[in-house]
């Protein structure tokens, strides 16, 4: 999987959960979508960037939502 992509499906998502004025519903919401959508080779890809980068390139609400995958 080519993090570059995963990266901006992600913040794509993001972008369109951002006009939640609830933050733990946008979050909730991100996560949701990726839990859900996503095969979970994706999901493993995404977290392994996050784990090597720091989550570099990803918009904070998409780094909120990919840490609530985790836990």
């Amino acid at each position: 999987m080519d993090a570059r992509k995963l990266v901006k499906m992600a913040n794509d998502i993001a972008r369109f959960f951002e006009a939640e004025p609830d933050r733990a519903a946008a979050v909730a919401g991100v996560a949701g979508h990726l839990q859900r959508f996503w095969e979970p080779r994706m999901r493993k890809a995404l977290l392994a960037h996050v784990e090597a980068t720091g989550g570099a390139d990803l918009r904070p609400l998409t780094l909120d939502a990919v840490q609530a995958l985790r836990g």
